[in-house]
């Protein structure tokens, strides 16, 4: 069982789901795509991680947006409107008669190739478009004292060589932090920028809280989570100062307390960093945060709900 954001229980039900692609539905067993495929050959993709909650996807409108710019600046053609990929997502989750407790991967892929070959222009298919929903149990602030992170050697890097803010399919750097995170049994790695900042976790964000204020980093060399946005603007529209900036692990290692981010889990306490105890245990400001998160998420679902 991996901990982190998620813990990957075995749940029954994700034994008999229904996996779209393109558009049709096939049993989990069933769901292949070709191996000419240009997410397959070269890790040529945008996705997303989207939750589903009391039958509605949260933020799903910055979601999109998030994945057509990054299509966009792939010169990727998704072949259909926000709208009908939404709804292709709502069918989905419809199918599989799911309501809440959902994660979705959406998954879109530049298409079939001719030939294993990196140009675009051998691809001769219309993007590829998965959408796997699963049941998952999100750790949250009531399981325990939290997650332990370890700094890794493996740096994020400047957007000249693979512009981080982009959510692709290649995610090498993030997977070799993984590794050395689950070699060195924790339960995330902890990530720094090329001059020694930090930056954010191998699949999360990251967030410390010092004298009341509320740090995450300067956004330069990561991904602008929109978990990690909407806490961002939680804080600031609920009076908790707020800080995007450089800052180093001399002040990860004195916090107060520490948490991460993610679209399930939305907010998770961090208890240790490379095996210095952070703070107190209390995570009172966390635990606020996470309050008030989920109150945004239930002002969304009522405002789609009009």
């Amino acid at each position: 069982m991996a901990k982190g954001t998620h813990q990957y229980l075995d749940d029954p039900r994700n034994q008999n789901i229904l996996i779209n692609i393109n558009g049709e539905l096939f049993p989990r067993a069933e769901a292949k795509i070709s191996v000419f495929d240009s997410g397959f050959i070269l890790g040529d993709g945008v996705w997303e991680g989207i939750r589903l909650h009391k039958g509605h996807l949260a933020f799903i409108e910055q979601h999109m947006r998030r994945l057509y710019d990054g299509a966009k600046a792939l010169d990727m053609d998704i072949g259909l409107s926000k709208e009908d990929l939404v709804k292709r997502i709502y069918d989905t989750c419809l199918a599989n008669d799911m309501d809440d407790g959902v994660h979705i991967r959406l998954m879109v892929t530049r298409g079939i190739k001719a030939t294993p070959y990196q140009d675009p222009r051998v691809t001769i298919s219309d993007a590829t478009i998965v959408i796997i929903a699963e049941y998952k149990t999100a750790l949250g602030l009531a399981e325990g004292d939290g997650v332990r992170l370890f700094t890794t050697h493996v740096r994020r890097g400047y957007p000249d060589v693979q512009d981080p803010k982009l959510n692709t399919h290649s995610k090498l750097n993030c997977i070799f932090a993984c590794i050395q995170a689950a070699k060195a049994q924790v339960d995330e790695a902890l990530m720094l920028d090329p001059h020694g900042f930090v930056a954010t976790c191998n699949s999360t964000h990251f967030f410390i809280v010092r004298d009341g204020e509320v740090w995450t980093s300067s956004g330069d060399f990561c991904l602008d989570g929109i978990t990690r946005r909407n806490v961002i603007n939680v804080c600031k529209n609920n009076g908790v100062p707020v800080y995007e900036k450089n800052f180093t692990l001399a002040d990860v290692y004195g916090a107060d307390e520490a948490f991460i981010t993610g679209t399930f889990a939305g907010l998770t306490p961090v208890s240790e960093v490379d095996g210095r105890k952070i703070g107190e245990g209390s995570h009172t400001v966390t635990k606020r945060l996470e309050k008030l998160y989920v109150a945004l998420i239930e002002q969304e679902h009522a405002a789609q709900s009009c």
